[in-house]
């Protein structure tokens, strides 16, 4: 390809940078180059700047000079008002509404409009941003985060962080394991357990069945014989069931080798044949 439309492209997007908020807020954070005095040449003293803190309210941490009521509000005027926002996309305004809005154990809903809960994002990260050299205040990172425009967080963000009704993971994924790869009931257990914590702190997860020997490998216990992957499938599905709550489903993903002799029958199981494959006694649908 030529290389000129690498570099037009490049200046294109340089030039795009500097007009709009991000670009500006990105060249207020660039530190300044450090130099070296030469021979006995004195470093002279810089002033101090001062740096506005953003205000730290009772839902990042506790305050006891400034209290704040939340105010909870219907799911109807939640809807109502998160339809507006999305302007007449009732789905949107439902899934945001379910899902990201914050809201306690006993179904009350504190945020009316995708801006609260930006509000509360913004707020959260200028007490982590104050921290910092050159903080970005709240009302600059509020408006990255506004409408959606620069910067869209992950699901388990927008719904955990600044959230104090509930423990839940600032990451929407997970791909877990172990190294040794044990087929073992005590491996499998242990995996099963990572699940279980992970999910019921809204995380998602993905892990690798082909370790797990195929149905019909010779074991030492009492059944002398593997039953193979589809029973494992089955109670890591079931542990998935088991965390989700309140119309919720949990997400889970497994994989396994083509290779492995069992990938049939982990094709299988997704499949109603699958369904009723499991219901019968493994092996005798077997190809």
């Amino acid at each position: 390809m030529d290389a000129n439309l690498f570099s037009q492209l490049d200046s294109f997007v340089e030039e795009s940078a500097k007009n709009d908020f991000y670009g500006k807020v990105l060249e207020q954070r660039q530190r300044p180059a450090m130099t070296q005095p030469q021979g006995g040449e004195s470093v002279p003293e810089t002033e101090p700047v001062s740096v506005p803190q953003p205000e730290i309210t009772p839902m990042n941490q506790p305050n006891p000079e400034k209290q704040v009521n939340l105010i909870s509000y219907t799911p109807e005027e939640v809807l109502l008002s998160a339809t507006e926002y999305f302007q007449g996309d009732t789905l949107a305004a439902g899934v945001w509404m379910n899902k990201y809005a914050l809201k306690d154990s006993d179904g009350n809903i504190y945020e009316r409009t995708p801006d609260d809960m930006h509000h509360r994002l913004a707020s959260e990260v200028a007490r982590i941003e104050s921290k910092y050299p050159n903080p970005l205040a709240e009302a600059e990172l509020f408006e990255l985060f506004r409408n959606f425009r620069y910067i869209v967080p992950q699901g388990s963000p927008m719904a955990g962080i600044g959230n104090n009704f509930q423990i839940s993971s600032l990451s929407n994924c997970f791909v877990i394991g172990s190294d040794n790869n044990q087929d073992s009931y005590g491996g499998i257990m242990k995996v099963d357990q990572e699940q279980v914590q992970l999910m019921k702190r809204r995380g998602g997860v993905g892990h690798d069945l082909s370790h797990i020997r195929p149905s019909g490998s010779r074991v030492l216990n009492s059944a002398l014989t593997s039953t193979g992957i589809v029973p494992f499938m089955e109670r890591f599905s079931n542990s998935t069931r088991e965390v989700a709550q309140d119309g919720r489903r949990g997400a889970l993903m497994l994989s396994i080798s083509i290779k492995h002799p069992d990938s049939e029958n982990f094709i299988d199981a997704k499949m109603e044949q699958g369904q009723s494959y499991r219901r019968q006694c493994f092996g005798k649908d077997r190809r």
